[in-house]
């Protein structure tokens, strides 16, 4: 963790719309997770040199009440990892948070002001509003000398349009366009999407502008100790079964592996694993959803769950003979990291992004390759839990806590504010 409360250090302005938009959702996705934990990060470890501010749905963007903010924060963080709070409860603080977006006169006297000798640094680790420049732009230019810092996820509806929804290629691309414009620095949660995004910049006239990779962090390893001896012994005894979490959408593959789990079923019969889908239903998905629905011989083997708590995936994965990743292609894969920190064996797609997280210790198959996937899944099937565990010894050094993740994308940004504002 950086030491991130020396004097003089940035000042912070937050971007919060993400969080306030998804405040009704059960789970929450790869890029809530992140604004999430950046929102607790600072919260936690510089709450003096911070404010959070938000877009309204109706185009108004300012900042919010600090203290609203933070309770929201605390509840929308406490309902998707333990269902401690409740969605009503989380509801009704966004509301009053996107109220206050709609009065200016409050927004100004909430404001929180740095001191004359800080810098500011306008953080944006969503991708919310950025097809919207004249809102990054105000943002900004309210307040001169602002750094505007965005994270890019992923350059996928320009890389892999088929996997896209059919507008989203020429909305990403705005997307990316608006950053290039506005950036001070970008942030990248893979040292692959700064290599596509650096195609992009290198078109430009910026070519000095700097873009960290950082890996984004893990949660769930905090909630390891909450697994008992007796229930890893009671998922031993079961038939065994593999976990796929993910959103269901083409590019994630999912076709594969219920064609597989067919044939498998059709090979084995009463002893074929189970396959068990973790994540919401997304786009270009109706092949998977018909086999879900209306194969009859998969009925009993493949369970699907959209809604599960930290908790219950983290209990799953750690009985699961395996986390499967068949994707086509990610910006990141927090799963796969997850699993590793959990000691869960990983076989996913033999892709770049994904040998940077799993170094060694992941088993890469090529995502078209279907024999190859279903001996490897036939050969775990064979082994005990235990057995499985123990070739993930280790997790790779790029799976890091989300204080690590977090504290070194500040450590960028705080020495690239100290070089560009050399007198604050």
């Amino acid at each position: 963790m950086s030491s991130f409360l020396a004097p003089m250090r940035p000042f912070y302005t937050l971007d919060i719309s993400r969080l306030l938009s998804r405040a009704k959702a059960l789970v929450p996705t790869g890029i809530d997770r992140v604004e999430l934990e950046y929102a607790r990060y600072l919260l936690r470890e510089a709450p003096e040199r911070l404010e959070f501010a938000a877009m309204h749905p109706l185009g108004r963007f300012s900042a919010v009440p600090f203290a609203a903010a933070a309770e929201f924060i605390v509840s929308i963080g406490a309902f998707w990892d333990r269902g401690t709070s409740t969605e009503t409860a989380v509801s009704r603080l966004a509301a009053r948070l996107q109220s206050r977006i709609l009065m200016p006169k409050l927004a100004r006297r909430d404001a929180r002001q740095p001191a004359a000798s800080q810098a500011r640094v306008y953080l944006h680790v969503s991708h919310h509003h950025l097809v919207r420049p004249a809102v990054i732009e105000t943002a900004i230019k309210r307040r001169p000398g602002t750094l505007f810092v965005p994270m890019v996820h992923d350059l996928i509806p320009l890389e892999y349009p088929e996997y896209s929804r059919p507008r989203e290629p020429a909305r990403h691309k705005r997307r990316i366009d608006t950053v290039l414009r506005y950036a001070d620095a970008i942030l990248t949660p893979s040292r692959a999407v700064r290599a596509s995004l650096e195609r992009y910049v290198d078109l430009t006239d910026r070519e000095s502008l700097p873009v960290w990779s950082v890996p984004h962090g893990v949660h769930l390893k905090a909630f390891e100790s909450e697994v008992s001896a007796a229930e890893m012994r009671g998922e031993a005894t079961e038939r065994p079964y593999f976990i796929y979490l993910s959103t269901i959408e083409a590019r994630k593959n999912h076709l594969l592996l219920l064609n597989i789990w067919r044939r498998l079923i059709e090979t084995h019969g009463d002893t074929a694993p189970r396959l068990i889908i973790i994540g919401k239903r997304g786009w270009e998905n109706e092949q998977v959803l018909d086999m879900l629905e209306r194969c009859p011989s998969l009925q009993g083997y493949v369970q699907e769950h959209n809604a599960l708590s930290d908790t219950e995936v983290v209990r799953l994965l750690r009985g699961a003979r395996a986390l499967l990743f068949p994707s086509f292609t990610e910006g990141f894969g927090l799963p796969l990291a997850e699993a590793l920190a959990l000691g869960t064996p990983v076989l996913c797609s033999d892709i770049p992004v994904f040998r940077e997280i799993g170094g060694d210790v992941a088993r890469y198959i090529d995502p078209l390759d279907g024999l190859t996937w279903m001996r490897q899944i036939e050969a775990l099937s064979k082994k005990t839990v235990e057995k499985a565990r123990s070739s993930v010894s280790t997790a790779p050094s790029l799976v890091v806590d989300w204080p690590n993740s977090v504290g070194m994308a500040l450590d960028h940004i705080e020495s690239f504010a100290a070089q560009s504002h050399p007198g604050r």
